[in-house]
């Protein structure tokens, strides 16, 4: 076998000591080849469709069992790294690893205090009262690990309906901690997916409920997600009503058709020049064209019938991205 010189050359050596004095606009990207790729490969509007769904069922989950209607706010979806991510939390909190069939690994449900001490007073005819600081090492009682149940099924309930066009999922609660930091989903420097809900509870209480999964639970599926939600047979029948009602409703809407032979440009003051008996010349097009709105929708033929003038569709035309 022959050797190859895989050697570079003077000249391209020399090209490559130059090279921003060939092209100041050249840019150097930094690439860490032992780091992972941050992007999920799929529109993260994808999970934002899931966490909107999400939030209505599990408020409507609260109005039902807790009888508590928060305001819920979305926070957008965050990639960290699982170090990063669990700093910001401080003990006592009701911390949940879960098993999420059929995705790979375990995930998170971080419960706040408040969150569970205002369902609380809510479930025993209280006006949702928090509970504010608490000691780091101090236990839930089991009137209160029991209100955390309720609000788990909420949660798992409203999850299952979340992701049903996605995928179906099946929640199995594995392990419950009051210190996050005994909680290790992930390694430190792994990446989690995290979603946040920020419920306004009423009486000045705020807390939150947040969602963390593994970079590598939703990797396998982020085909799913990027073709972003499919919906299900209920939704679809849904969909067909809708859009049914919507076509009902847009065909009494009324648009002005107006057919056009020619244009002839001009300016303004060859306008104010013109006077009876002038004569405009143009090239006698092969058809007319009908317009709604500035978009040229038709060719037309110009024609009579009787006494009428009439105008023949003879085919649609392409709407243009530049139309206006």
């Amino acid at each position: 076998m022959a050797n190859l010189d895989v050697s570079l050359t003077a000249d391209e050596i020399n090209a490559l000591k130059n090279i921003n004095a060939m092209d100041s606009h050249v840019e150097v990207a930094k690439h860490d080849l032992a780091s992972e790729d941050v992007s999920i490969g799929f529109n993260d509007a994808a999970l934002d469709m899931i966490n909107e769904r999400f939030s209505r069922q599990l408020r409507a989950g609260l109005v039902d069992v807790l009888r508590t209607t928060p305001r819920i706010t979305i926070d957008r979806v965050k990639t960290v790294k699982y170090q990063n991510f669990m700093q910001e939390f401080r003990a006592p909190l009701s911390v949940n690893t879960i098993k999420i069939d059929p995705l790979r690994g375990y995930s998170l449900i971080i419960i706040d205090t408040e969150v569970i001490f205002s369902s609380l007073d809510n479930f025993f005819g209280g006006f949702g009262k928090g509970i504010g600081d608490l000691p780091p090492a101090r236990l839930f009682t089991p009137t209160e690990t029991s209100i955390i149940k309720i609000l788990l099924n909420l949660i798992f309930g409203s999850l299952k309906d979340a992701w049903s066009p996605v995928l179906k999922l099946e929640f199995t609660e594995v392990a419950s901690e009051i210190n996050p930091q005994f909680a290790q989903i992930a390694d430190e420097n792994d990446l989690v997916i995290t979603s946040k809900f920020l419920l306004d509870l009423g009486h000045g209480v705020e807390g939150a409920i947040t969602i963390v999964h593994p970079f590598i639970s939703l990797k396998p599926i982020r085909d799913l997600l990027r073709s972003r939600i499919q919906s299900s047979e209920e939704n679809d029948q849904k969909t067909l009503v809708w859009q049914h009602k919507m076509q009902s409703a847009c065909s009494d809407a009324e648009l002005r058709l107006q057919v056009k032979y020619a244009e002839i440009p001009s300016t303004l003051g060859a306008l104010k020049k013109l006077k009876s008996g002038d004569v405009l010349f143009m090239a006698k097009p092969e058809l007319a064209w009908g317009e709604i709105q500035s978009f040229k929708l038709f060719d037309m033929e110009i024609g009579e019938i009787g006494n009428n003038a009439a105008a023949k569709l003879i085919n649609f035309r392409k709407i243009e991205k530049n139309q206006e």
